[in-house]
């Protein structure tokens, strides 16, 4: 457990908050409201997005996007969809929207054990309680972002043993479309009813689910860097056997998109893992001169060790 959730337990959230420089008091915030979480509620991601990002700002709609992580690459591709009876090209999905959307999605896939995951008033709830309010800007934006998820082709290229998961598909099969219009009677469905996952991405979630805590995703659903790194140290840091050092230039091949050099990346990681390491209490990770050291740390969901 880090200092700044000592000092919250130690002295409370507004003593804390006294304590730390001024810049520090977002993370005892993040850090107090993750320690007063009672409820413990499990989103869920695919392992392969704690190995991989999407991209954090929008590319040329016809451009691809690539991502090399650890024994895995991720290939999203643009793609097409009928809008107002008129065919348009959609880029990839990017940012911090359309990895909720994607938490959403698969959550609720693995809790019910269906790939036709309910909208409407369900999702709707889910974004208010994770902080988001659901109208005006946001409204367009995240109806942006479901396009995008609806028309893209994804595939998980896997390293040995583990190689083609993915031979084709997407992660959407049919019915992530916004609505066009808001009314007061139309507050409970503002998405279709439905939508369907594809049946290959579907199974490698249920294959490989990786648990996160949702209060965690809520404190950095507007910092899409902390949040791939939450799910990163999720995924990696309950598996680990032994401490495992991650070097500079591995961090930057997989976390360094948007970043010309390596000088400009740094401090920018250095700045999100903190907020990422606030919402992970039990997350044990070491700095270092020539990167970070891992080291073998507790699940981030408490009650799967019971």
């Amino acid at each position: 457990m880090g200092d700044i959730h000592r000092l919250v337990i130690e002295h409370g959230r507004d003593k804390a908050r006294a304590l730390v420089r001024p810049e520090e008091r977002t993370l005892v915030d993040i850090a107090a409201d993750i320690l007063a979480d009672e409820n413990q509620h499990l989103g869920i991601t695919y392992s392969g997005f704690c190995l991989t990002s999407l991209p954090h700002k929008k590319l040329a709609d016809d451009a691809p996007w690539e991502k090399r992580g650890h024994q895995v690459t991720l290939l999203v591709e643009p793609g097409r969809l009928k809008v107002n009876g008129k065919m348009k090209l959609f880029g990839v999905p990017y940012g911090a929207r359309a990895r909720m959307i994607l938490i959403y999605l698969q959550t609720q896939a693995v809790r019910t054990g269906r790939r036709e995951v309910e909208l409407g008033r369900s999702m709707r709830d889910w974004l208010t309680r994770m902080g988001i309010s659901v109208g005006g800007e946001t409204f367009r934006g995240f109806r942006e972002q479901s396009l995008r998820i609806s028309a893209c082709s994804l595939k998980f290229f896997w390293d040995g043993e583990n190689a083609d998961v993915f031979e084709k598909g997407g992660i959407v099969k049919r019915g992530l479309i916004f609505h066009d219009a808001l009314g007061d009677d139309r507050q409970g469905t503002l998405w279709n009813d439905v939508v369907q996952l594809d049946e290959t991405f579907f199974q490698a979630l249920r294959d490989h689910p990786v648990p996160l805590l949702e209060e965690a995703v809520r404190q950095l659903k507007d910092r899409s860097l902390s949040l791939d790194l939450y799910v990163w140290l999720a995924y990696r840091l309950h598996s680990l056997a032994r401490p495992q050092p991650i070097s500079w230039p591995s961090l930057y091949a997989q976390f360094g998109a948007g970043y010309d050099q390596m000088k400009h990346f740094k401090p920018r990681f250095v700045q999100a893992l903190q907020y990422a390491l606030a919402a992970y209490p039990d997350a044990k990770v070491e700095p270092a001169d020539d990167g970070v050291v891992l080291h073998p740390s507790r699940p981030p969901i408490a009650r799967l060790l019971a």
